[in-house]
């Protein structure tokens, strides 16, 4: 007997119209508790990682928490750029079309505050940034012609400045927000909706072993936080939400002040 999350996601029907989203990065951390928060409002998932162990343990647990399938994986390298056009329409196949895109999938590669390293710079840039590109890309293109979708972007508060700890981290966050700006300026005239997510330190694989953290929340809350601000039709946030005057203070920190910071 197949497995919940080979079989096909239930249909929809005129009184009952399943909502059905794409997240990609979804096997741990902020996407797999905004995997489980989607499943548990009903939503069919498409979830997408890199790791099939992690993305194969979580669809099983939302399909034998629901009792049916509302979760398939796909395993996907989002460096893979070549392959995205492809594998977007197989999954549009399968869930029967979309209403919210997601993209999550990050990496932070530090390399100290001496030290420079291309190879880890460019990593950063090609999950970060590259990888969104060529995901929302056709995603936005899409949404444009249905002249409907909501797409959502995990940026982060490291992008609000060019700090000294981790510059191409910043960098990639400082682009994922600019281009999901300008993504909302082209296609809120279509009837799409673009949220920007920012989160500040949240238990993650990205946050092990990072030094000088405060605030730091479960990524079930940023999952939470997320989910509403969807439902509300953000257009960002920050989570928590304190952070959104924390950043007020450190954009407008003077730069022959901020260059003497360490963190």
């Amino acid at each position: 007997m197949p497995k919940p999350a080979d079989q096909p996601f239930p249909h929809s029907t005129p009184l009952h119209h399943r909502q059905k989203a794409i997240l990609v990065g979804a096997s741990s951390g902020i996407g797999a508790a905004l995997a489980l928060q989607l499943a548990d409002e009903g939503y069919s998932l498409a979830l997408l990682a890199r790791r099939t162990d992690l993305l194969s343990r979580l669809c099983d647990e939302i399909n034998q928490k629901a009792g049916e399938t509302l979760a398939r994986g796909y395993p996907h390298d989002v460096c893979d750029y070549v392959s995205v056009p492809g594998l977007l329409q197989t999954i549009l196949a399968d869930l029967g079309g979309v209403d919210l895109f997601i993209y999550n999938s990050g990496v932070s590669l530090p390399v100290g505050l001496k030290k420079f390293d291309f190879h880890k710079d460019r990593r950063t840039m090609e999950v970060n940034l590259l990888g969104a590109l060529a995901w929302l890309n056709p995603v936005a293109a899409m949404f444009q012609s249905l002249k409907s979708g909501q797409i959502v972007g995990i940026s982060s508060v490291a992008g609000e400045r060019g700090r000294v700890g981790n510059p191409s981290y910043n960098a990639s966050k400082a682009a994922l927000s600019s281009y999901l700006e300008a993504l909302r300026n082209r296609l809120t005239r279509h009837g799409v909706h673009v949220l920007t997510v920012k989160p500040g330190f949240v238990e993650t694989e990205l946050l092990a072993g990072a030094k000088g953290t405060f605030w730091v929340i479960p990524a079930d809350q940023a999952a939470r936080d997320i989910s509403k601000a969807i439902r509300t039709h953000k257009q960002d946030i920050y989570t928590p939400a304190r952070w959104k005057w924390i950043m007020l203070v450190v954009r407008n920190i003077p730069s022959f002040i901020f260059r003497k910071l360490v963190f």
